[in-house]
């Protein structure tokens, strides 16, 4: 056997334990789900139709690790956790949000996640049979969150109670396959307003144009309170502090940068000129100069980063990569000043705020069931259903 024909046969079988591997470990969160889901929905029956209180919980509790001592995380806590979140996502508001959005949320679904309804009987030892809820049946749990963990769905729900906001949570912690800590930390920051409010005139055309799903991938404003900056300070202690608490950062701007350098040297000239922060999209597949200003927006910063993004994709930019994007991080920007910069520019470049911006709800609608309509981004390599090809 050729060399290329066995490297061909090794990726297929590499590529094959990959698709598995997810699919075996959605699985089993889907299972923790319905699990979850169940009790929480006969908890919630018992405690609204026959008073169970805390002290019925905390027997409830005792007897979980008196008879099964092996079965970790059904705490106090972790029950009210599952009544809360059986609560928040029966709603029948939630329901009808889901049912609204079913075409945009089909595509985000991981394939034969739910396959059966939600069982409302309970089955005892002995053959001892309840074979309705008190309550009557239990609402069958939304397929949507499949796509998030439990974990999360406990973090949204204590923390976020627009429930259109809810749903964006749920899709965003799956497109951006966030960590509980690291939802929490998007929840706070507000990444809902910052990325789906405004109408986006701090984005260049040729950005939108290049790029047209950037105006919901990329973030107004970015939040920098870990970096604790006082009023006045300079931008090499903003680079710095970037720098030093990279991961935050790129948290606060959207999940799929990868950090390339800092102070980036671009010789046009015989002179050097050095870009503030550079990074790589993996989504986009192009470079991303961030430049700082620990001040306010000038239209002049424009050609400063313009003249960036010339030498990057002449001498840096690869043939298989596209266009570089150009992010001006400043201090504050006026509204209009940023759109009279932006109108006449022709590099995919935006103007974003490093502090919270906060935007009217009614604006934030507009931009919703775009976010929820695109597509995934494949992560680790392991793409849906295309191993079959590698086995032609």
């Amino acid at each position: 056997m050729k060399k290329n024909d066995e490297k061909h046969w090794f990726q297929a079988i590499l590529g094959i334990i990959k698709e598995h591997r997810a699919c075996a470990l959605a699985s089993v969160n889907v299972e923790h789900l319905l699990s979850c889901w169940q009790i929480g929905g006969v908890l919630s029956s018992k405690i609204k139709q026959d008073g169970w209180g805390r002290s019925t919980i905390d027997r409830l509790v005792d007897y979980i690790h008196t008879n099964a001592p092996d079965e970790k995380g059904y705490g106090r806590s972790n029950l009210y956790s599952m009544v809360g979140v059986y609560e928040a996502f029966s709603a029948e508001e939630f329901i009808c949000l889901t049912e609204k959005h079913a075409r945009q949320l089909i595509v985000q679904m991981p394939s034969g996640q739910i396959s059966h309804e939600t069982d409302t009987s309970i089955e005892f030892p002995g053959g001892l049979e309840i074979v309705q809820m008190p309550s009557g049946q239990l609402r069958s749990m939304p397929e949507v969150l499949a796509l998030t963990t439990f974990s999360n769905l406990v973090e949204i729900v204590n923390r976020v109670k627009s429930t259109q906001e809810r749903l964006f949570y749920i899709v965003y912690a799956h497109r951006e396959r966030l960590k509980t800590l690291e939802l929490r930390k998007c929840i706070v920051d507000d990444a809902y307003a910052s990325l789906l409010g405004g109408g986006k005139k701090n984005f260049s055309k040729a950005l939108k144009t290049i790029y047209p799903d950037s105006p919901v991938m990329f973030k107004d404003a970015a939040f920098v309170d870990f970096l604790n900056l006082p009023a006045k300070h300079t931008e090499k202690r903003l680079r710095r502090g970037i720098v030093k608490n990279m991961k935050d950062f790129i948290l606060s701007i959207g999940k799929d940068f990868l950090f390339v350098d800092e102070e980036y040297t671009l010789t046009v000239g015989g002179k050097d000129f050095r870009a503030d922060l550079l990074f790589y999209h993996r989504a986009l597949q192009c470079l991303v100069a961030v430049e700082l200003k620990a001040r306010e927006f000038r239209p002049s910063d424009m050609g400063q980063l313009e003249f960036y993004l010339e030498a990057l994709d002449r001498d840096v930019r690869r043939q298989n990569e596209n266009p570089s994007i150009g992010i001006l991080l400043c201090k504050n920007a006026d509204r209009s000043v940023v759109e009279y910069a932006m109108s006449r520019t022709m590099s995919p470049a935006m103007v974003a705020e490093y502090k919270r911006v906060m935007i009217p709800k009614e604006v934030l609608q507009e931009t919703f069931e775009t976010y929820l309509a695109l597509p995934t981004p494949k992560k680790n390599g392991v793409h849906k259903r295309t191993n079959r090809n590698l086995l032609k």
